[in-house]
């Protein structure tokens, strides 16, 4: 059988989803191909949305240091294993619904490599299916009140941060993700 004709991931069911967390001002997402989504995360109280952003136990999504003195401000982002749950709780259920519908470990827990995962697909879906999810790229950008000076895991130009994720590693997260951003 074959998923339905539409993107492999959905930008504006995302931006809709991320629109709606606590202290996000505001989320744009398109699609520019199927498998590409690109868009703008505008979040206008920090604090707001980084209450929302730790895990039982005490592991965090995001961490935040406002900068104080000659100390660079920074936020450090860990997408892993531990963190999938509250990922998944950030999403809206028809987010998550197609997450499972196409067995993604991030949706369902279960460990799996990359080419297992993509196995996994092709065995259910088709080749057509996992080649798509493999080539699917998430582009975001997040600006910032000033100028960033550092920044791992993407680029930066000024005040604007910018990434580009390949969807699969997000999916299957066979290594954790780590972002980090430091402004003046």
């Amino acid at each position: 059988s074959n998923l339905p004709d539409s993107p492999v991931i959905d930008g504006p069911s995302i931006a809709e989803s991320l629109s709606s967390a606590p202290g996000v001002q505001s989320a744009v997402f398109y699609n520019t191909t199927p498998s590409i989504i690109e868009g703008n995360i505008s979040i206008s109280q920090i604090d707001s949305f980084l209450a929302t952003q730790t895990i039982k136990g005490g592991t965090n999504l995001i961490t935040y240091e406002p900068a104080q003195g000659r100390r660079a401000g920074r936020i450090s982002i860990a997408i892993d294993r531990n963190s999938s749950p509250q990922i998944i709780g950030l999403i809206s259920p028809d987010v998550v619904d197609y997450l499972s519908s196409i067995m993604a470990p991030l949706a369902t827990g279960e460990v799996l490599s990359k080419a297992e995962y993509l196995d996994l697909v092709r065995s259910v879906y088709n080749k057509q299916v996992a080649d798509e999810i493999s080539a699917a790229r998430i582009r975001a950008s997040i600006d910032f009140p000033r100028d960033i000076i550092d920044i791992r895991g993407g680029n930066f130009n000024g005040k604007r941060a910018e990434f580009d994720i390949a969807l699969l590693d997000l999916l299957v997260l066979e290594r954790p993700l780590r972002y980090e951003i430091f402004w003046q």
